[in-house]
């Protein structure tokens, strides 16, 4: 049963996650995506604190600090942007820069996950959850680098490629499932707001309490709605120009046809016109040689008739 109307999750992201007192709500989400107890230390700088029209395209919403020292960014996208796997890259690397220190060993550099939850419809895969990570393969024995126990003191790592950034991308418009297990009832809560009223699942419960679209003040509820507005506003424009562009694809695609049809008649008729004439020559030659005594097997050989067309000349 659903009796409450829930702040949506992008909005809370921009707002209200950033406060330590709702650090639960986003430590549920990530301890239910990474699979272990995600504990936030604190929220570190990012480029995403902005009221304007233009805050959904920033390009980090909340970069975190867990409590293994590992970096954590939580990025939400409303709008496709056509180099945004390229743009994560860019992220994360200077993530990765800006935390170490000029001269400072290597072992300083810290673990990066890429959390990036989309609301646009991004690639051709069937599910709604894709996990990237380094791997190290042999190319001829095709086994995993795995880092030896003497290493393992030092990289703290294992195997090889947990050092590099993990990456994980969730596709909200792909999510068609009943809520049954806790990273689907997040995913109901991120795609449609909906948050059951007896939910067990970390994060969520701390959401139903501190989330609720009515403890908003009257100043904060009309910023709300005018993002809910713009984001539909957005939408619709998106909509209207695919429609648009489908639409032009189709008429011009008509066009084309019709004047490939007429093209590819006239040369259909052409190449007719000459497999006729041929054939023509072909019984007008047999028919010669049939007159001359010429056998009916050289007349085959020549022309190409069978010796029943042959015979019936």
């Amino acid at each position: 049963m659903v009796s409450e109307k829930y702040i949506h999750f992008d909005w809370a992201v921009k707002r209200m996650l950033r406060d330590k007192a709702n650090f639960g709500v986003l430590e549920g989400l990530l301890t239910v995506l990474l699979d272990e107890k995600i504990v936030i230390k604190e929220i570190l700088e990012s480029e995403s604190n902005q009221d304007s029209y233009d805050d959904k395209f920033n390009r980090v919403d909340i970069k975190a600090l867990n409590s293994k020292d590992e970096i954590i960014i939580v990025e939400v996208q409303l709008s496709r942007e056509v180099y945004f796997l390229e743009r994560i890259l860019y992220g994360v690397s200077k993530t990765i820069c800006e935390h170490i220190s000029l001269g400072n060993d290597y072992n300083k550099v810290r673990k990066v996950y890429s959390i990036n939850i989309l609301y646009f419809d991004m690639g051709t895969g069937d599910d709604y959850l894709y996990h990237g990570m380094t791997e190290f393969k042999g190319v001829f024995t095709d086994d995993v680098l795995q880092i030896s126990r003497k290493q393992q003191k030092t990289f703290r790592k294992w195997p090889a490629g947990s050092v590099f950034p993990e990456y994980y991308l969730i596709r909200v418009n792909k999510f068609n499932e009943l809520a049954k297990t806790p990273i689907e009832e997040w995913m109901e809560y991120i795609k449609d707001g909906v948050i059951k009223d007896d939910t067990t699942v970390p994060g969520l419960q701390e959401a139903r309490e501190k989330l609720k679209y009515i403890s908003m003040t009257p100043e904060d509820r009309m910023a709300y709605e005018r993002h809910l507005d713009n984001v539909r506003i957005q939408n619709d424009v998106i909509y209207t120009a695919k429609s648009e562009g489908l639409a032009e694809g189709r008429e011009e695609g008509l066009l084309e046809g019709r004047a490939e049809g007429r093209a590819e008649g006239r040369a259909e008729g052409r190449a007719e016109g000459r497999a006729e004439g041929e054939r023509d020559a072909c019984l007008r030659n047999a028919r010669n040689l049939k007159n001359l005594g010429v056998d009916v097997n050289t007349i085959a050989k020549a022309t190409g008739l069978t010796e029943k067309e042959i015979e019936d000349l």
